[in-house]
């Protein structure tokens, strides 16, 4: 019998050019009388679709590539895919229950460069049946194709600034959409006065768990860590440390806080590199659902 089961999401990119892949985690297994019930059977999944092709994207679509019959044995013994068929059912579940009662308005996601926005953005995006825009390929697009690093350099940081909040009022007038925001649209004022038309979420990722992640894939394209004197970490580390500190504050007015420090402590013996974009999905969508119910 062919897989049914179409919400199931694989392991993605952190960042759109890092090559970060979730390890197992401890997450817990879904039972073979849940998988009978629900219509769910192993198999493996392959996202067919370019993250970067457009500035709006469709919520995407999950193909499966092959079904149960010839890899019952190996898959249940690698217990990777029960972990992510069980995040998705899981993910599947809550946004049915949260779409409702967002009644249409956007999400935005807010926080440090590296915090995942554009990952998580589109797994929500696909979960809630929304569209998804990227704030700074908006910009980008706005000034003629210039890349954030080269509107940085030729234009500077305060013509940057007034693009971003004129990008954010044209997205506060629609409906329907994950927003992935920079991380400085937060100094603004005039930029959470915007973001006020739907529900804003902070991605709250530890400051070394970020330096990780874009020292990985090196600091070329953000040119708030340009500057800093020693190796990728600690260059990356020390700026970000910053960067945090002074705009701690400004992050905490968002509607909801998502700490994925403690969506690892709730799963246990899972460290927080190794949280699936899944797994913090559902914790975005548990925190929309509790400020929206308040």
């Amino acid at each position: 019998m062919e897989a049914k089961f179409l919400q199931c999401i694989q392991p993605c990119k952190w960042m759109d050019t890092e090559k970060l892949m979730r390890k197992p985690g401890g997450f817990t297994r879904v039972s073979q009388k849940t998988m009978d019930d629900s219509g769910v059977q192993m198999m493996f999944m392959n996202v067919q679709s370019n993250w970067r092709t457009s500035v709006h994207h469709k919520p995407l679509r999950w193909q499966i590539s092959s079904s149960l019959k010839n890899s019952q044995g190996s898959l249940l013994e690698s217990g990777g895919i029960s972990a992510l068929l069980d995040e998705s059912f899981v993910l599947k579940k809550k946004s049915a229950e949260v779409e409702p009662i967002l009644d249409g308005r956007c999400i935005y996601l807010v926080g440090m460069m590296g915090s995942g926005k554009t990952t998580i953005g589109r797994v929500l995006s696909e979960a809630l049946n929304y569209s998804f825009s990227d704030s700074d390929l908006l910009l980008e697009e706005k000034v003629g194709g210039m890349s954030v690093a080269e509107i940085f350099k030729q234009h500077g940081e305060g013509f940057f600034r007034d693009k971003e909040t004129e990008v954010l009022k044209e997205l506060s007038m629609m409906h329907r959409r994950v927003i992935s925001t920079g991380g400085g649209v937060v100094i603004r004022p005039i930029n959470w006065k915007h973001m006020r038309s739907g529900v804003s979420v902070w991605l709250d990722v530890p400051v070394d768990c970020l330096a990780r992640r874009i020292s990985a894939v090196g600091t070329g394209s953000r040119p708030l860590l340009h500057g800093e004197s020693g190796d990728a970490y600690s260059k990356a580390l020390t700026r970000l440390s910053t960067l945090l500190e002074e705009r701690g504050e400004a992050y905490a007015n968002a509607n909801a806080r998502v700490s994925l420090e403690s969506i690892a402590s709730k799963l246990g013996n899972v460290k927080v590199d190794n949280l699936s974009p899944v797994a913090i999905a559902i914790e975005v969508l548990e925190q929309i659902e509790s400020f929206l119910k308040q």
